[in-house]
């Protein structure tokens, strides 16, 4: 059951080395915003790699690749430098197609183009035989740039619902394939194979948090022993934020997208060795960092005693003040340009007031120490209320429904437009 050869070793390897993107938002509310986008950022770069060594350690194993510093150097340069010109390409080309069918005003082909964007571009690097997943990941840090100024208001909701149904659902069924995989896996493994193979499962599960907590002290006092500038002494973390790190290394999508990828056979038509073995360690140690290290993670976070991130809220503060300051700078001149009567110009400037006078008073309540203001609880008693007559609202239209006095079509009008209301009353909800 333990892998015969070491292309085999590299390829299990490759499957458990990449952490997932999509399972850090498990940890984000319990690390600061900072550490969160590191581990971001690093489940979306190392993908890369891991699927070149991937690749690399079955063509071994098939016959239609050999192992050499030179050929895996150039196989890593070409994915690398291949997925960044592509993602970087398709974006370019996505953005000016954006912005066409924004002069068109369809939400719907607008969407279409978004879901068409990544695919074009992990499609483009695969022909090249670059990394499909960098490609996609270049092209959407270059798409979030350009995106807000490119859509409306109406796709970006559609966009923001669509993704999460199909995150959602890819992922699940991703989990039960690998399941089923699993299961057979199992019964494909005798009693001694089973049990060497979970002992593989706890060594590789133990191995990972240590030489992920080993590497990221390495890497600390390297660029610590190279960058002595003040501003990358500010940026360091303590030994007790690192444990925490470490144990946030959780494995998911990727894993199991490359356990379930591993081919039956090989090229002569025999079985590709250790091929159960490799599907059901791939899954226990996934299965192991999701449901251990989870369980685990919240006490060694309070443990560490990590910063209380106030940057997030500080910011949005921020950008919500902006945004009102400059609608009221701009409001006379939008209302002459317009013709709006003085009447309506002077009731939209004293709501246009009292919000931006509650956006203040609620930042002066966010700092500690600083006593509750009337204007902040009047402004939550208001919020509360419309949204308690929403509820209202929407019974007495599907009441018309049901009386038959309007359609089917009317009601989806005014419920979009409830929905819309509903939404902008509610509290902001967490990205995840």
């Amino acid at each position: 059951p333990r892998p015969h050869r070491p292309d085999q070793a590299l390829l299990v390897g490759a499957a458990v080395a990449p952490t997932d993107a999509t399972t850090v938002g498990v940890v984000s509310r319990l690390l600061p915003r900072r550490n969160v986008a590191l581990l971001r950022a690093e489940s979306l770069i190392n993908d890369g790699t891991a699927l070149v060594i991937y690749s690399l350690a079955v063509g071994v194993t098939v016959g239609s690749e050999h192992l050499g510093a030179a050929h895996v150097s150039g196989l890593v340069a070409l994915s690398y430098g291949g997925g960044i010109a592509a993602g970087a390409l398709v974006a370019w080309l996505g953005i000016r197609l954006r912005r066409l069918v924004r002069r068109l005003g369809e939400t719907v082909l607008d969407n279409l183009t978004i879901i068409l964007i990544p695919f074009s571009a992990y499609l483009l690097a695969e022909q090249v035989e670059a990394s499909g997943v960098l490609a996609v990941v270049v092209c959407g840090l270059i798409m979030s740039q350009a995106g807000p100024s490119l859509g409306r208001a109406e796709a970006r909701r559609q966009t923001m619902a669509f993704w999460s149904l199909a995150m959602y659902l890819l992922n699940g069924a991703l989990f039960v394939l690998v399941g089923l995989e699993a299961q057979a896996a199992v019964r494909a493994l005798s009693g001694t194979a089973l049990s060497e193979a979970l002992w593989m499962v706890a060594a590789i599960s133990c191995a990972l948090v240590i030489v992920r907590f080993l590497f990221l002290s390495v890497a600390v006092y390297t660029i610590r022993a190279l960058d002595r500038r003040p501003q990358q002494r500010e940026r360091r973390m303590g030994n007790r934020a690192r444990v925490v790190s470490a144990l946030a290394g959780f494995r998911g999508a990727v894993s199991l997208a490359l356990a379930l990828s591993v081919p039956y056979t090989l090229v002569s038509g025999r079985p590709f060795p250790d091929r159960d073995t490799i599907v059901f360690v791939t899954a226990g140690v996934v299965v192991t960092t999701l449901v251990v290290q989870a369980l685990v993670l919240p006490p060694v976070a309070r443990w560490s005693h990590l910063p209380h991130d106030t940057e997030a809220d500080r910011e949005l503060a921020l950008a919500r003040t902006t945004a009102s300051e400059t609608a009221l700078d701009a409001l006379p001149t939008v209302a002459a340009r317009l013709g709006t009567d003085p009447e309506v110009s002077e009731r939209l400037r004293a709501e246009y007031e009292t919000h931006l006078d509650t956006l203040r008073a609620a930042a002066t309540v966010s700092t500690p120490n600083a006593p509750d203001t009337d204007l902040v609880r009047r402004h939550e008693q208001d919020t509360a209320l419309r949204l308690a007559l929403l509820e209202h609202k929407r019974s007495a239209v599907i009441a018309l429904r049901d009386q038959h006095l309007i359609d089917d079509t009317v009601l989806q009008q005014v419920q979009a437009q409830l929905d819309v209301e509903e939404v902008r009353l509610a509290p902001a909800a967490d990205p995840e």
